[in-house]
């Protein structure tokens, strides 16, 4: 079979990341990243909208030198296309807000007291992505000599706490297995989740296409990071019982792909189904979990779920290490020096009786 020909203004190269990017450029004109898994569907219709020029554009025109003018610009860079797709998702709908009332406003209104301003008027988690986006447009800017100054600049929005998603236990796995068994969608979901690690978005993009010789290789959306899992049986028995798709594992009821929100709502009534109120995201933690705990290392964790810089996978090691080690020191506290496995593989410590 002949490979297929490249279409016409379609051209590839390789970022600092080592991933795999495509644009498309008429002439000497601006470059257009597609975004997708070349020859799909989906990257042909990007390739189309790009061809025939359908970018998206905000209501009117921008005055020179306001904010929104600034944001088209923006859009149209390098410093823009190479975020990753649910970056510029999420910092669209955060500048939709802001230019909905400060998109008039000239640049030289955009100081550092009208940034604390938003700061304030935010919560916090919603309060570090305002700054972020902001933070990434004006430093492009000021290195395209647009503006002087970051507004942005010393900004500072403390990482509030909180103990995230939920993990999956052991019992809640058990659970959801018992309510949804091969051969249902919903089981499907959750074994790409849990014999992946993959992130919602990730899981819902993941074909037929990403596995060869029983080994799954894609590029994650959050990162750009490429991952390689192999697919374990319990995934490949569930992937051959299906019912999936072929552009995408996880499909709707007719073998299409699925949007990664349309995803998200169908596991979460799942969830509900088999009384477990928890996330799919539990679940990637769930699978870190239990790979540390079997011994996984940091670069293991981090090879799996295309995490970087090592301090994510530490929190999975340490856990486990502390875990280990209770187990293997326990005796210590005892009287009698010995202990005695629990039916459920944890240590159990052997006391005199009636203690």
């Amino acid at each position: 079979m002949m490979p297929r020909p490249r279409p016409p203004h379609l051209h590839r190269e390789t970022n600092r990341h080592g991933k795999t990017v495509w644009y498309v450029r008429l002439g000497k004109g601006q470059r257009i990243r597609i975004n997708g898994v070349y020859g799909t569907p989906e990257f042909d219709a990007a390739y189309q909208a790009a061809i025939n020029g359908d970018l998206p554009k905000l209501a009117g025109k921008a005055v020179k030198g306001s904010l929104e003018w600034l944001w088209v610009l923006y859009r149209q860079t390098n410093a823009w296309t190479d975020l990753s797709l649910a970056t510029r998702k999420q910092r669209e709908n955060i500048m939709r807000q802001v230019l909905a009332t400060a998109g008039k406003q000239p640049l030289s209104g955009i100081t550092p007291r009208a940034v604390q301003l938003g700061i304030e008027r935010r919560k916090p988690f919603a309060a570090r992505h305002f700054v972020d986006t902001l933070r990434g447009m004006f430093k492009w800017a000021v290195g395209a000599e647009h503006v002087k100054y970051d507004p942005t600049a010393g900004k500072a929005v403390s990482k509030p706490k909180s103990k995230g998603f939920p993990v999956w236990t052991e019992e809640d796995l058990e659970r959801f297995e018992q309510r949804w068994p091969l051969g249902t969608r919903e089981r499907v979901m959750f074994d790409v989740y849990l014999y992946t690690g993959l992130r919602r978005g990730d899981a819902a993009k993941l074909g037929k296409q990403h596995i060869r010789d029983g080994v799954i290789t894609i590029d994650t959306e959050k990162t750009g990071t490429r991952v390689t899992i192999p697919v374990l049986p319990e995934l490949a028995e569930s992937i051959a019982v299906g019912p999936t798709g072929d552009l995408s594992i996880i499909a709707s009821k007719t073998g299409q792909p699925i949007r990664k929100e349309v995803l998200g709502n169908l596991f979460r009534d799942a969830c509900r189904a088999a009384a477990i109120n928890k996330s799919a995201h539990g679940i990637r933690k769930a699978a870190a979990t239990r790979a540390a705990n079997n011994g996984a290392t940091v670069a293991t964790l981090e090879a799996i779920f295309g995490w970087e810089g090592g301090k994510m996978a530490a929190l999975y090691t340490r856990a486990a290490d502390r875990r280990a080690l209770a187990a293997e020191h326990m005796t210590k506290l005892s009287k009698t020096g010995t202990s005695i496995p629990s039916p459920r593989g944890k240590v159990r410590v052997k006391t005199k009786k009636g203690e």
